[in-house]
């Protein structure tokens, strides 16, 4: 199949088609959630609110989950990473002052909640361990 001047199968298109569709169900269940959220403060706060006021405000609000995400796949990316971590969110908040704060704050009681042995371990002794563990270490690399 001839599809914009490359050649592709039949199970690429398949593929293609199941991802579209994929994207446009995660888009309208994020849609309805930001619908329901928007109409529930409406009426808790003795409000009335337009449908395409709703419809716009929950447009809006995919957009931004959109740039957010692709900003953190960039942070990551940047960092040599393919996991976004908390750092990352961080980062991607650095435009508003108080959801930065209000991150680090989250982070950093996520970080004390965190068990001892989950943490990682500081340099010096991370050196130590990959010493003792060198004769069972695999290497994998990926190309990008």
């Amino acid at each position: 199949m001839d599809v914009g001047g490359e050649d592709i199968s039949d199970l690429q298109v398949d593929q293609i088609v199941e991802d579209d569709s994929m994207d446009d169900l995660i888009r309208d269940r994020f849609r309805l959630s930001a619908i329901s959220i928007a109409e529930a403060e409406a009426k808790k706060n003795g409000m009335e609110i337009g449908g395409p006021v709703v419809a716009c405000v929950a447009d809006l609000a995919f957009k931004y989950a959109e740039n957010v995400a692709k900003d953190l796949e960039l942070f990551a990316h940047h960092a040599g990473r393919k996991v976004v971590n908390m750092d990352d969110v961080v980062l991607s908040a650095h435009r508003n002052d108080n959801l930065a704060a209000s991150l680090r704050s989250l982070c950093n009681e996520l970080k004390a909640k965190e068990p001892q042995s989950d943490r990682k371990r500081k340099k010096g002794s991370a050196k130590k361990e990959d010493k003792a563990s060198s004769s069972n270490a695999v290497r994998i690399t990926t190309d990008l």
